[in-house]
């Protein structure tokens, strides 16, 4: 089998399923993309999508070429411990679902389900922006906000298996109202749907210069999302650079708090929101320079965006599935 033998991975998010056939040295050979059900849906809804987007690809000759050895499954939610089982998932209809259980069952192969941003943050580690960081601070930008510690080669869970959910700090108390119960978490400030939410916003209340916008949405507002912000401020547009920035800047103030609590070597920001590059990580780094404890007397860690962009989770998950399997083989 030329290559090695292949695992498939599959980032379950709370708008889109993304899947893949990813190689030992976290190539990904093929992968497929769906929209995930809408949060109001049955679980086992969602649970069908991914069995669907996993049974697609290993029905592919590479997949009967080469092997599948195990299935990964990055969740977008709390996913305890050695269990695989999804706790909650703010914006997913999963409530203390034994997910990694019932994949196993339905797919007759071994199963992996962990968090999705520890997924990004093992593909970064092994393969990424990440290498050879310890501690490594990951935070993903998509949906919402996720998060991971990479410490010492080891994913850093904490004792339940339910660390990193970093976009549910409250950084506004009472502010704006969140999917998890809370209001002010950092996520409602700082993450791709704050971008759709903000441009939407600006429409409704009339604001001048949005020909931009309104065009990449083909003049339809409810179409509008955070890819045509982040194309429409890549293209020049003043007003989607004037929201990049405040998100940029949100982004900023929460990674400050970040790096005061974990002093890590350097921050990777991934996701679909990461896309957006400079125009959003310029200004994140001005804040954390600007809010961090100590400024001026400590180090400030790099800020990288993510290498494998947002495939990373599905690599993750894929790596981390081949991993539970045994020793995996350095990758330089």
């Amino acid at each position: 089998m030329t290559g090695g033998s292949l695992a498939v991975g599959v980032d379950v998010g709370g708008t889109r399923i993304k899947a893949g056939l990813v190689d030992p040295q976290g190539r990904v050979v093929e992968q497929v993309r769906h929209d995930t059900p809408d949060r109001t849906t049955a679980a086992r809804v969602v649970e069908d999508a991914v069995v669907a987007a996993v049974e697609e690809l290993i029905a592919l000759p590479v997949a009967s070429d080469r092997g599948v050895t195990a299935v990964g499954v990055g969740a977008a939610g709390f996913v305890s411990a050695g269990e695989g089982r999804v706790v909650f998932a703010p914006h997913l209809s999963w409530r203390d679902e034994p997910l990694q259980e019932r994949l196993r069952s339905r797919l007759a192969r071994p199963v992996v389900v962990d968090n999705d941003a520890n997924a990004a943050a093992w593909a970064e580690h092994r393969f990424g922006a990440g290498r050879g960081e310890s501690p490594l601070l990951v935070v993903t930008l998509g949906t919402g906000i996720g998060g991971a510690v990479v410490r010492d080669g080891r994913l850093d869970r904490g004792r339940h298996g339910l660390a990193g959910e970093f976009g549910h700090m409250v950084l506004v108390p009472g502010g704006r109202p969140c999917e998890c119960g809370n209001r002010g978490c950092w996520e409602q400030y700082a993450s791709g749907s704050v971008l759709r939410r903000e441009a939407v916003d600006l429409v409704a209340a009339g604001a001048p210069d949005l020909g931009a916008l309104l065009h990449r949405s083909g003049g339809d507002v409810d179409r509008l999302q955070g890819e045509d912000v982040t194309a429409a401020a890549a293209a020049g547009d003043r007003v989607a650079g004037e929201l990049l920035t405040e998100v940029g800047r949100w982004l900023g103030i929460g990674l400050a708090n970040l790096v005061a609590a974990l002093d890590p070597a350097a921050v990777v920001v991934g996701g679909g929101a990461s896309e957006a590059g400079e125009l959003l990580l310029g200004p994140a780094r001005e804040a954390l320079a600007r809010h961090l404890v100590g400024r001026g007397h400590r180090p400030v860690p790099p800020v990288r965006a993510a290498a494998l962009g947002v495939g990373a989770g599905l690599v993750g998950a894929a790596d981390l599935a081949r991993t539970s399997l045994g020793p995996t083989e350095p990758v330089f």
